[in-house]
């Protein structure tokens, strides 16, 4: 039993817990002896906090039942870039050295919310790129076949999670990085609406692309850990309004009849979707139409998004490799993207954001007659490891296109959308599609997605590496 504590899922955790057939203290022993059997073959976790995450657990179980949190006792792992007190920030290098004097607003809430940090993920430096590859971090690799990437840039959350290692993880997304590794993993990823988690003490993350969320194998998990994290902090460049339900109400109710659109028109050019992420796609759909919902073949719109993502993502990290303590520490591939980034000056930077978000509004009125539209998550399978070898900052966007090519185009509006499990390829690499919502609507995602994992099982499959 204790070995299996970290596969029964963050709702499941908490409801033992609650009941006081589970305390923090095994149920975090258990995640940090699956971190030490599996993780040597992964390479998920950048640093384990083992003596420390027992002694947070041990505070835990000394807490009143009336005063348990809604993930008392859940052990999680946080990527990288968010800061853990007592910890580096590294960003997935190394050119931090001193650790956090506080936990970031995320981070601070899950652990007054009971949640115990086992340790954080690996991530590519910075997160500028869809594989977990890094100089200082080697590859981060896919549980489901070691030799392939888990994706990027929360690829060790997402091999950490898939593989049992802890039940959930905190993940970022600046352009598919919640959903992509998702996608590669076999997990739920939902990239929530653009400013729906706070990212206190900062007031945004890569201007208006960037957002935090859990990966987890449930709908249900995943909403009840948003419920604890979602909420703004004044700083905050991007409050939305609040949802029309939580979001574990809305995990736990049924859609109704739903209009989807299905398409397969990628974002940018030169991109062909892989032949079984298409029949995953159309079975999904099928499986939807079976459901009662109104399916139809519908692409949106989509303007020519360059202008807005670009400088976004060129000034956000240059941004971030201006603030670390070690500049002359970051790898070769960072320091030329923060060069590129120092071309964007900062009113381009600040057009880029206003005209994305201007593309929005238009491209948005395409969930006027539709509720939901359904996508590939990503055009390709896993790749092996070694994706950004040899190449430098143009080299690497242009390997990173098939993965983003779904995706990047809502986080430059804002949308929510989420990555869903759809079955195994014939290579025993996960499948995905993607679900995306009109603007601050994640709840009706979350119902479209928990009622596929009820009918298709996925949350359930397990990669030979658990």
């Amino acid at each position: 039993m204790t070995d299996d504590l970290p596969l029964l899922g963050v709702a499941e955790t908490v409801k033992q817990t609650h009941a006081g057939r589970l305390k923090a203290v095994p149920a975090a022993e258990a995640a940090l002896a699956r971190i030490a059997e599996l993780d040597p073959g992964l390479n998920a976790f950048s640093l384990v906090r083992g003596r420390e995450a027992v002694a947070e657990a041990a505070r835990i179980d000394r807490t009143r039942k009336a005063d348990r949190g809604p993930l008392h006792g859940v052990p999680i792992a946080i990527k990288e870039e968010l800061d853990v007190e007592g910890c580096v920030t590294t960003f997935g290098g190394e050119a931090n050295s001193t650790p956090a004097a506080a936990d970031g607003e995320v981070v601070r809430r899950l652990r007054a919310a009971g949640a115990v940090v086992v340790g954080k993920t690996t991530m590519p430096e910075f997160g500028a790129w869809p594989y977990t590859e890094s100089v200082s971090r080697g590859f981060t690799r896919n549980p489901w076949d070691p030799s392939r990437s888990p994706g990027g840039s929360s690829g060790g959350t997402a091999a950490a999670v898939a593989s049992g290692m802890v039940p959930v993880g905190i993940g970022g997304d600046g352009g598919g990085s919640i959903r992509i590794p998702s996608a590669c993993c076999g997990l739920f990823g939902l990239k929530p609406q653009l400013g729906r988690v706070s990212f206190a003490p900062v007031g945004d993350l890569w201007g208006g692309l960037g957002t935090i969320g859990p990966l987890t194998r449930r709908v249900a998990d995943s909403a009840l850990f948003y419920d604890v994290v979602r909420g703004s902090e004044r700083g905050d460049r991007f409050p939305p309004p609040e949802p029309r339900m939580s979001f574990g109400e809305a995990a736990a109710t049924e859609p109704g009849r739903l209009r989807i659109a299905v398409s397969t028109k990628p974002t940018v050019r030169f991109v062909g979707l892989d032949r079984e992420q298409r029949a995953a796609l159309e079975s999904v759909a099928a499986t939807l139409r079976d459901l009662g919902h109104e399916v139809g073949e519908a692409d949106p719109d989509y303007p020519d998004t360059t202008a807005a993502f670009t400088p976004q993502f060129l000034g956000g990290v240059r941004t971030e490799a201006e603030l670390v303590e070690h500049p002359e520490r970051l790898e070769r591939r960072t320091r030329e993207t923060a060069m590129f980034g120092r071309l964007v000056p900062k009113p381009v930077f600040e057009w880029a954001i206003r005209r994305g978000h201007q593309q929005g509004e238009a491209v948005n009125r395409f969930f006027e007659d539709w509720d939901l539209l359904l996508t590939p998550t990503i055009a390709e399978q896993p790749r092996p490891v070694g994706a950004l070898d040899g190449v430098g900052t143009i080299g690497a966007a242009i390997r990173s296109q098939p993965m983003i090519a779904y995706c990047a185009v809502w986080n430059v509006f804002g949308n929510p959308a989420a990555s869903i499990p759809a079955g195994t390829s014939s290579k025993g690499l996960p499948l995905a599609v993607q679900l995306v919502g009109a603007p601050n609507d994640e709840p009706t995602i979350l119902q479209a997605s928990a009622q596929l994992g009820r009918e298709l099982g996925w949350p359930e499959r397990r990669p030979p590496v658990s």
